[in-house]
């Protein structure tokens, strides 16, 4: 794990660990996949990002 990785770890979740942390394999395709549905989520209110492409650790509540 990068430095980078580590330090999103602590502010948020990206989304190729949140595919890992889903049970989903990290291919390019999975991780595409739920990027857009967690762009969507966003959107919609549902989910929140800590920055682009950063979205808070799983468990913790929208908004």
């Amino acid at each position: 794990m990068s430095a980078s990785e580590s330090d999103a770890g602590r502010e948020g979740i990206r989304c190729r660990q949140l595919a890992a942390a889903l049970g989903l394999e990290a291919a390019p395709a999975k991780v595409e996949g739920l990027r857009s549905t967690a762009k969507r989520l966003v959107e919609r209110g549902w989910a929140l990002y800590i920055r682009p492409g950063v979205f808070p650790p799983l468990g913790t509540p929208a908004g």
